[in-house]
């Protein structure tokens, strides 16, 4: 039986369709519908419901050392107050997960996971911590808002101190009176926009939503659901779990080559990385040239040989454009190759293009 948030009486209120999505009853779209959803993130701001998302908190004198080992990315230099992401491996090299992570102290760590592996993530964390370190799950005790788009900052300011939001991307303050609520505001957000999530105490997430709802009014703002959230992430180009990466996929393949230290002493999944070398395929992005949309799972082909499979594809909102993602050979991945998408029996001629399809204008 699936988990219902803490907003699940507003987002019957609002008139938001619920679906059920990882273990949890969320809306997938409400009475606007979702390109409405996603261009208003992308002109103006929208308001989620992330609250289904898992935190696992490791501390301890050994929390660092921990998390190196865990996870791919380095934690060796980050700051106090500021967040990092990563993807965190099997000895194969496959994901386990891909996660973000906020560095409260030295030796306290808050790992943000994706809700369908939450359970998974806790176990695979709890089986291989060492030495002073101790995992605690979170994830019932904290609610999760991610107010995002071009005017979230102003919209925030109505309802919270503009002086005491962090600045920098990836970065984060505790304790941020918003609206009377107690938050942990930081600068992140899933949709390739100027955003902010928040997290509050469950009794408080209603209250927090409707009054940023409130604040949003005459500024665009409106509630979001599931369908936007994907289209907006497609759209700039991030890689989802069970898309685009899984057990089975490597980081280097996902082409999160960025976010794998091989420089690092150890980590899980480092020796399988290496022996595997250069990946044989990689993630590209690919504009469809005629009418029609390719979702996942779909082959894609070069020459009449197939070369690999798209992963996630849309007709992306704001750029009106039929894009797709996909795992290929890479001797085909180069920008401008022509390929071609069987959609159950129809070929659809597209190309290879760079990632992401859309980025927002640089100083917004």
């Amino acid at each position: 039986m699936e988990k219902k948030t803490p907003l699940y009486d507003l987002h019957l209120a609002l008139g938001g369709r619920m679906v059920p999505f990882a273990g949890f009853l969320l809306p997938v779209q409400y009475e606007t519908g979702v390109i409405a959803e996603h261009k208003a993130v992308r002109e103006a701001s929208g308001l989620f419901d992330v609250s289904h998302m898992g935190e696992l908190r490791i501390s301890g004198k050994d929390a660092l050392k921990n998390i190196n080992m865990l996870l791919t990315n380095d934690f060796s230099d980050l700051d106090i107050g500021r967040v990092r992401y990563s993807p965190m491996c099997n000895a194969s090299g496959g994901i386990v997960d891909d996660l973000i992570v906020y560095k409260f102290a030295q030796d306290d760590y808050l790992l943000v996971v994706n809700a369908a592996n939450k359970d998974k993530d806790a176990a695979w964390v709890r089986s291989h911590l060492q030495g002073d370190a101790k995992m605690d799950d979170l994830s019932d005790s904290l609610a999760q808002l991610a107010l995002q788009g071009p005017k979230s900052r102003e919209i925030l300011s109505r309802v919270a101190d503009a002086e005491m939001f962090p600045t920098k991307y990836y970065s984060f303050a505790q304790d941020i009176p918003v609206a009377g609520v107690s938050c942990l505001l930081s600068r992140t957000g899933y949709t390739g926009e100027l955003g902010y999530e928040l997290y509050c105490a469950p009794r408080q997430a209603a209250e927090l939503a409707e009054a940023l709802l409130h604040a949003g009014r005459g500024l665009g703002l409106i509630p979001c659901g599931l369908g936007a959230r994907d289209t907006l992430r497609l759209e700039a180009g991030m890689p989802l779990y069970g898309h685009e990466m899984s057990d089975e996929i490597t980081p280097l393949e996902a082409g999160l080559a960025n976010f794998v230290r091989m420089d690092k002493e150890e980590f899980i999944g480092k020796a399988a990385l290496a022996e595997k070398g250069e990946p044989g395929i990689i993630r590209v992005g690919l504009r469809i040239l005629d009418r029609g949309i390719a979702r996942e799972n779909s082959d894609v082909f070069a020459d009449g040989i197939k070369i690999g499979q798209t992963t996630s594809g849309t007709l992306a909102p704001y750029i009106n454009k039929a894009v797709a993602m996909a795992l290929i050979g890479r001797d085909f991945s180069a920008p401008g190759t022509p390929v071609v998408i069987d959609v159950r029996g129809r070929k659809l001629p597209a190309e290879v293009v760079p990632l992401p399809f859309y980025q927002r204008p640089k100083g917004t």
